[in-house]
């Protein structure tokens, strides 16, 4: 079986794959000071939750936008599945061409998502993912990686808004009634969900034009169904679009574990 693990700002997606089922996914927080067997411990616990033997672990793919995780998880997984993990970073196969002007420079998860979106709904095709950035990626009909646009997340902007205004105060991310708030948790939520519905309704439109054609639109991360639900711009939402990714890239790579 093949763990994958997407290491992200604010939390870690892990997969377990069999071929190509997915068996469970687990979601963890992040800890930047968590030691190695920490992390290793606690891995280990979710697998035995869901009756997984540890040992049928047999190949491990990190995927990781947090440079200083990477250590600590390449040895989790030396460790504790007795395996040499493959990273998502230059040298490893992709088949998507990067046109990026300094590839060095572009986060793991956005090729990784890139990956998957193509192989899934073809080509061209727009990501959004939702994280701690929402980050808008473009991969044209050749297949080619273009570029994208990086905002910040529905979080760090909410948190700006708490802890900078000194009249407001966090309110539940939820659908208000109206966009027109008739309290201040109704104005903020409204603010805060269709504000960003119309960022994301305005930088597709701009994507669309600039691709051409009508490319489909695959949202995912935390907040996808949330802001799907809000408006047609987005087509496909697919919570476990990263963990597709890792999966295809290990296949293409699978020789050099």
């Amino acid at each position: 079986m093949l763990l994958a693990f997407d290491i992200g700002n604010t939390s870690i997606h892990i997969g377990l794959w069999d071929g190509e089922t997915l068996v469970d996914t687990w979601r963890i927080g992040v800890e930047r000071e968590k030691l190695p067997d920490e992390y290793g411990v606690l891995i280990l616990s979710l697998l035995d939750y869901s009756d997984i033997d540890a040992r049928a672990v047999t190949a491990c793919i990190i995927g990781c936008d947090v440079p200083p995780l990477i250590p600590t998880f390449e040895q989790v997984c030396r460790k504790y599945f007795r395996v040499e993990p493959l990273l998502v970073g230059h040298g490893l196969r992709t088949g998507v061409r990067i046109l990026y002007d300094n590839p060095r420079q572009l986060g793991a998860d956005r090729i990784i998502d890139a990956v998957a979106a193509s192989r899934l709904y073809g080509t061209p095709v727009i990501v959004v993912d939702f994280g701690t950035a929402t980050v808008f990626d473009a991969v044209n009909e050749q297949g080619d990686y273009l570029g994208g646009a990086i905002a910040p997340g529905i979080g760090i902007a909410s948190e700006a808004l708490f802890s900078r205004a000194a009249m407001l105060y966090r309110v539940q991310l939820e659908r208000p009634p109206a966009a027109i708030g008739k309290n201040t948790v109704h104005a903020m939520q409204s603010g805060i969900l269709f504000g960003y519905v119309g960022l994301v309704e305005g930088l597709v439109a701009r994507f669309k034009r600039e691709l051409g054609g009508n490319p489909p639109v695959v949202a995912t991360g935390g907040l996808a169904s949330l802001v799907a639900s809000e408006t047609d711009c987005i087509d496909i939402v697919n919570g476990d679009l990263t963990l597709i990714g890792l999966r295809l890239i290990y296949e293409l790579n699978r020789d050099r574990d």
